[in-house]
């Protein structure tokens, strides 16, 4: 199987060159609104921006920022598909102008934004960040009412374009079965609480990403297990350090990604070539290791009559019958093709623990 990764330079609120309903799932994270190091990216985009900070007008220049996301929403909902999944990670933010502070909460504007364009809000996730340390506070510290709770985790939006995806064809169906998650998994991810801490969150080139505030390798990977199929194309209008491409790439997705910031190109290719397939191929070796243990917990609590069903491709029990055709295939290369193109060669057998 190739798979081909398309990295394109362009403003993020352009995507015209992808066609009306052909992607089913994007994951994003864009700028975050009233966050002081994003203020200069909003600002090249709408010089009033600028002018209502300078004067201390918190609410207009969020509302100034937002205006600018919403074009790419609306872009997202042109190109997404029918039963299609876009999930955006934002944080909140807080700020102080002309000695006020408050909070912008950047989450509830986007969602507001979305549901305007007629999508449909799923169950969301708070992802809980890691805190710096534990005197940390925001405030005048012990004198009420001066102190303030810090904001220790941020939003995982999630909406479906229409009703649920139809699989109407048996090639589709067999790739949905092959794209199936394990039991265990699907109880760790589809919680709305995620805390990544001990889990796979930074790729092998993470220089870049203080600048460009990208999300956890993790939170790209699970996403796009949970709400896409195998050879299905997700979206990044926000592609940062190109953490959902590599993610995409190590889940046997293709990508298309946008990021209007180019001096984030050198910091992208390396994260597309400098150790990714071992560090994709890892993360899959965790995942079948995580099942062997469970298998074996399993059946030392209950018998080998615990589990009744075995996958088609691996020689390991599986708890469901839908967990039977799962097929997770290891990556060989990726090899640049063009300006911003990769392409990813995978394994052809499927096996549990792929080294080369």
């Amino acid at each position: 199987m190739i798979t081909t990764h398309q990295i394109v330079w362009e403003s993020s609120t352009n995507l015209a060159q992808i066609p009306d309903g052909s992607i089913h799932l994007t994951v994003t994270s864009p700028p975050y609104p009233m966050i002081s190091m994003w203020d200069e990216v909003f600002i090249k985009q709408n010089h009033m921006v600028a002018e209502a900070l300078a004067s201390g007008e918190g609410d207009t220049a969020f509302q100034y920022m937002h205006e600018e996301l919403d074009k790419v929403w609306r872009e997202v909902y042109r190109v997404t598909a029918p039963g299609g999944i876009i999930c955006i990670n934002i944080g909140d933010a807080t700020r102080t102008l002309n000695q006020v502070f408050k909070l912008y909460s950047n989450h509830s504007r986007i969602l507001s934004s979305c549901l305007k364009l007629g999508l449909s809000n799923l169950p969301n996730v708070l992802w809980r960040k890691p805190t710096n340390a534990p005197t940390k506070f925001m405030g005048s510290g012990m004198m009420p009412p001066g102190a303030y709770v810090t904001l220790e985790h941020e939003h995982i939006l999630i909406f479906r374009k229409g009703r649920k995806r139809v699989f109407d064809s048996e090639a589709s169906q067999k790739l949905r079965r092959e794209s199936a998650f394990f039991w265990e998994e699907r109880n760790k991810w589809f919680s709305d609480i995620w805390d990544l801490k001990g889990t796979s969150q930074n790729m092998p080139a993470a220089s870049g990403r203080s600048r460009s505030g990208a999300f956890p390798f993790e939170i790209a990977y699970r996403l796009i297990n949970m709400f896409s199929v195998k050879r299905d194309t997700v979206l990044d209008p926000f592609l940062g350090t190109g953490t959902t491409a590599v993610a995409a790439a190590a889940s046997g997705r293709n990508s298309i990604g946008y990021e209007l910031d180019g001096s984030l190109s050198d910091t992208i290719s390396r994260n597309l070539s400098t150790g990714v397939v071992e560090f994709a191929n890892d993360r899959i070796r965790q995942r079948f290791g995580a099942h062997l243990r469970f298998v074996e917990k399993k059946e030392s609590e209950g018998g080998v009559e615990a589990i009744k069903y075995k996958s088609q491709q691996y020689d390991f029990p599986v708890l469901t019958k839908q967990e039977v055709a799962i097929q997770i295939d290891y990556l060989r290369s990726i090899e640049q093709t063009g300006d911003f193109i990769y392409k990813v060669e995978y394994f052809a057998e499927p096996t549990v623990n792929h080294r080369e």
